[in-house]
């Protein structure tokens, strides 16, 4: 019994009672990097001297810094500045303290009292200058805290009074930089020119340092002052007459910056009165200041020199008498001071000396130099631009050219004086020089006519061996007036003797011709029988029309012609055919004429020239009108949608020949509209509804439509200049488009799934690189491909590669036509190849296994970047291909948005039974990720260090070239070497 009471006992007091088993939350570790400053504070601490201290602050400079750890880096930094007892170490952790300031995303005004603390107890030199430059940086990163920028000021004027010029010269650096005219500084007591007042303004306190004694501090005055200049304040006139005292320093640095400072208030106060030193004579400040400059065209620094001549260039307000006096070098009598006939009747009378008469006309009045005479003009600075022409210096010849071009072109009077020394500078000894003379004559060849012996000296520079002074001399001609029939006959005399010399220039000399007949046709009217070589009474031979010396004259004449109404009278019936062939072959040399007894045949360039901007208008309407009727593609069947599709493609081609300013933009709309055309056509209802095997063809045609929407895709995107992120936010939608297409129709013909699931991955890849991309486009892509993606983007993350297809394919085939919207322009990168002509029908022949030179001369239309861009390929008959990358120095930019490809491409192969030709074409390549570093993101990483080498490559970049010029065909013939 009391066994049992014990059991139940214990089965009462003893009940196990299970507790549910909570989940204990999983620990997450958090990955941090090591911090930078516990770094640097345990190395700097293990330096034992100040040789490793600065070794290991040298390793750390090479590093980069994140914004979260600068302020800790500064922190350690600065610990060490105040225990540091070396000078060097000192230097280098102010240096690592601005380059620290730097860094995107810190502010550093947390640092500026312990910046400014520790100048108070600097002894060095150095280091106080460097620290100088650190509050430089500091206050330039804070613009917007003038109380930081205040205390930076007066700490700059209190060190101005240091001993060694590195102090003083960053100090005036820093009151440059920050100082405020409207602010006055009050200088402690025990700095230097208390007496003098105490509260000042920034200026004056600059300008007391002009005259310091070492000239590195006047230079570092004289460019603070130009510093406040170009930060907008206005600088005062009496700093003119310190100034012009400097254009005599004994240092040429302080001389260039005076230079700068004299040209800076000449242009403040240009009307400003000065008064002429020792005399009661006075001048405008603005012709007072270009004598003192035309003085330093002189100086005997080549540095100076430049510097003068430059700014001479740029003083449009000076006064004729002046200006011309820099041609001359005797002093011109408007420049010197004129005395009355009383003073010299006085004066005459005051030596007491009367005619005797002994002498013809000895009372006659004589131009009398002594030293009383007042001279308005420095007679050093007489013919200053004759001085800089004549400079052994090309640089300064340079210069001195560039500044008669300025001048001249806002005066005619003045550019037909100078004419003559232009046109001298043409057999100058360096071919910079004498091309830089050509488009200087060029730029001002609207205010000139050109004599017999200007010309002479001109057309001599076309025996020149450099292709760019011949064709730079050719640009010249075109846009020169010249005076008689005679200058006619020997330009073009000499333009034959070109030709005939130099066959590579034919089409710059034909074009050259054909603007030297329109400008003048009366000039060529009396020479039209001698050039046709036509006769009264008997017929003469007809001329070979292969010889490009009779179709230069030809084109001559034609366009003097079109001018002329009476010359197609004296023309021969040979003439007559003549003009018909170059009419169709040449049509952009010659015009059409109205010829007696036939029609005039108008052309795109008559019709052109008759309309005015309301056609370029009314063409810009009918653009938008057919982009808008595409709209309303969603209403129309598929048939009726192709059709519309089909129509517009061919309406927007034949407006881009048309109307050749809106070509870009109508050849953009059509590419982009025939990517949606074969979109659509690969999307068809009967392809999908019926079985793989029964539509294999249909498969093969809409794989290779994605394929071509791709290509199209990258040629919108990368030969059309002027695109907005709009426009390319669509690009990259249809491309998108066209990779989907790719995944479902390889899901549909391919079998193995490990394929599939690296095809589908990287297509959400791709996606989601669009919606980084694109984030602000979003909004303007509604009902779109894209968006509908995006909301499904969770689903597709998650479901298998089958199920993510049909997703897609229904998707596709749903998602409607995006609206393109146009930018304000357009261009498109064109290519046309002049040379060669593909016309010859002899081989270039050469011994197999060598190598032949072949002559590449292009022009290339809104090109970016071509020296990285543009490739030459070369495709072989038995399809061989060469790509070749033509050298930098290759291509010259003759205009804006223009280039010319001037290279040589050498061929070789093996030996041929017979000739064959060959394709020569050009190629736009392109990188997807080219744009990659210059985003905005990518910048942000970089830290205070300015490397990227440290940044990861892009992921997926597609390169590849784009043929945007026609090939020209070369026959060739490669022979078997002799044995």
């Amino acid at each position: 019994m009391a066994a049992h009471l014990k059991k139940r006992v214990y089965e009462e007091f003893s009940k196990v009672v299970q507790i549910p088993h909570e989940e204990t939350p999983a620990k997450k570790l958090r990955l941090s990097k090591p911090s930078k400053s516990a770094a640097l504070h345990i190395d700097l601490c293990k330096a034992t001297n100040s040789t490793d201290a600065l070794q290991y602050l040298l390793q750390f400079a090479r590093k980069p810094v994140e914004v979260e750890s600068v302020e800790g880096v500064v922190r350690i930094l600065l610990e060490h500045y105040y225990k540091e007892t070396d000078n060097s170490v000192r230097l280098k952790i102010a240096s690592l303290l601005g380059l620290l300031s730097k860094t995107q995303g810190f502010s550093p005004d947390c640092i500026v009292d312990d910046a400014i603390n520790t100048l108070g107890n600097e002894k060095s030199h150095q280091v106080l200058a460097q620290l100088l430059e650190t509050l430089l940086v500091i206050g330039t990163q804070l613009p917007e805290s003038p109380a930081v920028r205040q205390r930076m000021i007066e700490v700059a004027y209190k060190h101005l009074s240091d001993t060694y010029f590195g102090v003083r010269n960053k100090c005036l650096q820093l009151l440059g930089c920050l100082g405020m005219v409207d602010t006055p500084l009050t200088k402690d007591s025990e700095g230097q020119g208390t007496s003098s007042g105490g509260v000042r303004d920034v200026q004056s306190i600059i300008s007391d340092y002009f005259g310091d004694q070492d000239p590195r501090v006047r230079t570092a005055a004289l460019k603070a002052m130009l510093q406040l200049h170009d930060r907008g304040m206005k600088i005062n006139q009496i700093i003119y007459d310190q100034a012009c005292r400097l254009l005599a320093d004994d240092y040429e640095q302080v001389r260039s910056a005076a230079v700068q400072m004299v040209w800076v208030l000449s242009q403040s106060y240009p009307e400003s009165i000065v008064p002429i030193p020792s005399s009661n004579e006075e001048i405008r400040l603005v012709d007072d200041a270009f004598g003192k400059i035309s003085h330093m065209v002189s100086d005997g620094s080549w540095m100076v020199r430049v510097q003068a001549a430059k700014t001479l260039g740029s003083m449009l307000q000076v006064s004729p008498h002046f200006l011309e006096q820099t041609l001359d070098k005797k002093l011109m009598s408007d420049l010197r001071r004129k005395r009355t006939a009383h003073e010299r009747a006085k004066e005459l009378f005051a030596s007491g000396e009367f005619s005797s008469g002994r002498k013809w006309a000895d009372d006659a009045p004589k131009e009398k130099l002594d030293t009383n005479t007042v001279y308005l003009i420095a007679s050093g600075a007489c013919g200053a631009f004759v001085h800089g022409l004549e400079d052994e210096m090309f640089e300064v010849r340079i210069a001195a050219v560039e500044a008669l071009c300025q001048l001249a072109r806002s005066s005619s009077s003045f550019a037909e004086k100078c004419l003559d020394f232009l046109v001298d500078m043409f057999n100058d000894e360096i071919e910079e020089v004498r091309l830089q003379s050509i488009h200087v004559l060029r730029e001002i060849s609207t205010h000139i006519t050109l004599r017999e012996d200007q010309l002479d000296t001109v057309l001599a520079v076309l025996e020149d061996s450099s292709r760019d002074i011949r064709e730079a001399l050719h640009e010249l001609l075109c846009y020169t007036n010249v005076s008689t029939k005679e200058c006619i006959q020997l330009t073009l005399l000499d333009l034959l003797k070109n030709l005939n010399k130099y066959p590579s220039d034919r089409n710059s000399v034909w074009k050259c011709l054909k603007f030297l007949g329109s400008r003048h046709p009366t000039l060529v009217l009396p020479l039209v029988p001698e050039l046709l070589s036509t006769h009264p009474y008997f017929d003469t031979p007809e001329p070979d029309m292969d010889d490009p010396a009779y179709i230069a004259v030809l084109v001559l004449v034609f366009n003097a012609a079109k001018s002329c109404p009476t010359m197609p009278a004296l023309f021969s019936d040979h003439t007559f055919r003549h003009y018909a062939y170059l009419r169709d072959s040449l049509s952009h040399l010659v015009p059409p004429l109205r010829l007696p007894g036939r029609k005039l045949v108008y052309c795109l360039d008559s019709a052109d020239s008759g309309c005015g901007s309301g056609s370029v208008e009314s063409a810009q309407l009918f653009l938008q009108q057919s982009l808008n009727r595409i709209s309303t593609i969603q209403n129309l069947e598929a048939p009726g949608g192709q059709d519309l599709l089909n129509f517009t493609i061919r309406d927007l081609q034949r407006l881009g020949e048309l109307q050749t300013e809106l070509a870009g933009a109508a050849d953009f709309c059509a590419t982009y509209l025939r990517c949606q055309l074969l979109l659509m056509k690969a999307l068809q209802e009967k392809l999908w509804n019926m079985a793989v095997p029964l539509c294999l063809k249909q498969n093969v045609m809409a794989t290779a439509a994605a394929q071509q929407i791709l290509e199209e895709t990258y040629k919108l995107e990368f030969m059309y200049s002027g695109l907005e992120s709009r426009q390319v936010a669509t690009i990259h939608h249809v491309r998108l488009q066209a990779k989907a297409l790719q995944l479902v129709l390889t899901a549909r013909t391919r079998q193995g799934l490990d394929s599939l699931i690296s095809s589908c991955e990287k297509f959400l890849q791709d996606v989601e690189s669009f919606q980084r991309l694109f984030l602000t486009e979003l909004p303007h892509l509604q009902d779109s491909f894209v968006e509908k993606l995006l909301e499904l983007m969770p689903r597709l993350s998650s479901c298998k590669p089958v199920e993510l297809v049909k997703i897609l394919q229904t998707t596709l085939r749903q998602s409607g036509l995006l609206q393109l919207r146009l930018p304000e322009q357009i261009h498109r990168a064109t290519a046309n190849i002049i040379e060669p002509t593909g016309e010859s029908d002899n081989p270039l022949k050469f011994t197999s296994g060598l190598v032949v030179a072949l002559d590449i001369d292009a022009t290339l239309e809104h090109v970016q970047d071509p020296q990285n861009t543009v490739k030459v390929q070369v495709l072989y008959p038995d399809g061989q291909s060469h790509v070749i990358h033509p050298k930098p120095g290759d291509f010259r930019k003759p205009g804006p948005d223009r280039h010319r490809l001037i290279t040589q491409v050498y061929l070789s192969h093996t030996a041929w039974t017979e000739p064959s030709q060959i394709d020569v074409r050009l190629l736009l390549a392109y990188s997807s990720s080219s744009a990659s570093l210059s985003s905005p993101s990518s910048a942000s990483k970089l830290g205070w260090s300015d490397s990227i080498d440290s940044l990861p490559p892009p992921e997926a970049s597609v390169e590849g070239t784009i043929p945007f010029s026609k090939p020209v065909k070369v026959y060739i013939m490669p022979k078997p070497a002799r044995r």
